[in-house]
């Protein structure tokens, strides 16, 4: 399993703008993280859309969160930017056309499998993504060395 680039620059972008006060850019957040800033503008639109992320228009503006990190839940997000609803395709009964259906535990083991995952992303907000604020903020600006 792995989460789209779309889920992953939203957690990044929430991230950078947890560290960074006042607005930003999206070309300083694409910049910061060597992502396209064409790629990340649509994902800025989605995260504002939902209501995680504040847009102002200006000389002045630019992103910033609408929300406290510790009140951004990461479940929440994960859930609203990846589409689980259908994971394998005998999840949607309008176009599943596997013909074990009726008798496969599939379905249900990998029901239970994404309900645990979503539990254990709702434990955590973006606030717990950043336990060194400062240390993050050095990284973003290259202050940092990078470790894998």
């Amino acid at each position: 399993m792995r989460l789209s680039l779309q889920t992953d620059y939203a957690l990044r972008t929430l991230m950078f703008l947890a560290v960074k006060d006042g607005h930003h850019s999206i070309a300083d957040i694409a910049s910061a993280y060597g992502i396209s800033k064409n790629h990340l503008m649509k994902v800025a639109q989605r995260l504002t859309a939902e209501g995680f992320v504040e847009s102002v228009r200006g000389r002045s503006g630019g992103l910033k969160l609408a929300l406290a990190p510790a009140e951004l839940n990461v479940g929440v997000i994960v859930r609203t930017m990846e589409d689980t609803g259908t994971f394998v395709e005998c999840f949607d009964p309008a176009t599943n056309t596997c013909v074990v259906t009726p008798v496969c535990g599939l379905r249900h083991v990998l029901t239970g499998g994404l309900e645990s995952f979503s539990r254990h992303l709702d434990q955590f907000s973006i606030a717990d993504l950043i336990p060194n604020k400062e240390r993050l903020e050095r990284q973003i600006d290259g202050g940092g060395t990078r470790q894998l």
